[in-house]
């Protein structure tokens, strides 16, 4: 009999033990050994409030966005080969009768002045005849071309109209990837439309559309008929001027293309002040290095273009730089790639002096040159 209430006495005791253990592990978990994890979830007073609704950004933004459209006088001959200069050198008009029709496009733009100034972009207008702005409360109006900028692919136009609403710049440079944005414009020539996205990238360049790339990318949709509209952001407020997109197709494949509001509100001032906007210019070509020649020209990090062209009596020649040279600085910036080469050469003013920083033959070199003013004709010359 004692030996069975030893064994049963035994037996409570481990039953006891076991429980206290699981209690233990459940309860105490640092204290059986375990490594506590811990979870933080923000209270709903920390979080971010989702907004339900952008009616007031588009309510703000909306009514300074205008339709564009503009009408182009064509040229056409019955015969195909008497559009060649070398055709109808020999044989006159004898088998092609020219004919004339008028082709029209859409576009948008923003109205950024209360004097009538809009923005737009330079493909929407360009060799256009007769352009039309169409505003927000259904009156239209014959616009003027103030200027435009081929090599930022913005151009200012004018309307004489009273009473116009006219878009807030917001700060294009404190855009961060992941900011809503809404784009607004006349995709298709449906009518006014308002898509909404993120900021996708900032800075994207070397695209090919235009010389001087510096742009926000977004997926809001953007769709032909909205180049020259606006991109807003969660405020209302503009912060880009919606130019290309990026498809396979020709429709939307989200990856859209807009001009810093920054950059389109400083070649608008010019363009107002002047009808062109002056860039500086060097007449050189370069290319941007890749490891192997880097390596060649004993370089170390990633600084420096090499100068592949060069135009003879140009800025760059008269200051000795010499084709094969490469250009880590010009002035006070560092060179990393050519597009950085292009936008810096293109900031300096006209008759400045400039010290251009590099190497020849692997030797440290500095060159002091007279910027010129970038001929519109010689695109290719930096």
């Amino acid at each position: 009999m004692p030996m069975r209430r030893a064994a049963t006495f035994l037996l409570q005791a481990i039953a006891v033990g076991v429980v206290a253990a699981v209690a233990l592990l459940f309860l105490a978990p640092e204290r059986a050994g375990q490594p506590v994890v811990e979870v933080h979830s923000a209270s709903a007073s920390e979080r971010a409030p989702a907004a339900s609704s952008y009616a007031d950004a588009v309510e703000q933004a909306a009514p300074s966005v205008v339709n564009i459209y503009t009408r182009k006088k064509v040229v056409r001959r019955d015969h195909p080969f008497m559009n060649d200069p070398f055709f109808r050198r020999f044989f006159g008009d004898r088998f092609g009768v020219p004919r004339e029709r008028m082709e029209s496009s859409l576009g948008s733009g923003v109205i950024v002045s209360d004097d009538g100034y809009i923005l737009t972009n330079h493909h929407v207008i360009q060799g256009a005849d007769a352009i039309e702005v169409a505003l927000h409360d259904g009156r239209t109006a014959e616009a003027a071309v103030v200027g435009s900028d081929p090599g930022s692919d913005l151009a200012v136009l004018r309307i004489e109209r009273d009473d116009l609403p006219t878009a807030e710049f917001g700060d294009s440079e404190e855009l961060r990837v992941g900011d809503v944005v809404l784009a607004m414009g006349n995709p298709f020539g449906v009518g006014r439309t308002v898509t909404q996205g993120i900021i996708s990238a900032t800075g994207r360049n070397q695209r090919g559309l235009s010389a001087f790339e510096d742009f926000l990318q977004t997926d809001a949709a953007i769709n032909p008929g909205n180049s020259g509209g606006a991109l807003v952001d969660a405020s209302g407020r503009l912060v880009g001027i919606n130019t290309a997109i990026y498809s396979r197709t020709g429709g939307h494949m989200g990856i859209g293309f807009a001009i810093p509001a920054d950059r389109a509100r400083s070649i608008f001032t010019d363009l107002v002040e002047t009808g062109r906007v002056e860039r500086g210019w060097l007449g050189i070509d370069v290319q941007e290095l890749s490891p192997r020649l880097r390596e060649s020209f004993g370089l170390e990090g990633d600084d420096g273009v090499v100068i592949t062209g060069l135009l003879r009596d140009g800025p760059a020649h008269r200051a000795g730089l010499r084709p094969g040279d490469v250009i880590t600085r010009i002035g006070d910036e560092p060179v990393k790639e050519m597009n950085t080469a292009l936008r810096r050469i293109a900031e300096l003013e006209p008759g400045e002096e400039v010290a251009i920083a590099g190497l020849r033959n692997g030797r440290q070199r500095t060159w002091e040159a007279t910027v010129g003013e970038r001929p519109e004709q010689n695109s290719r010359r930096r």
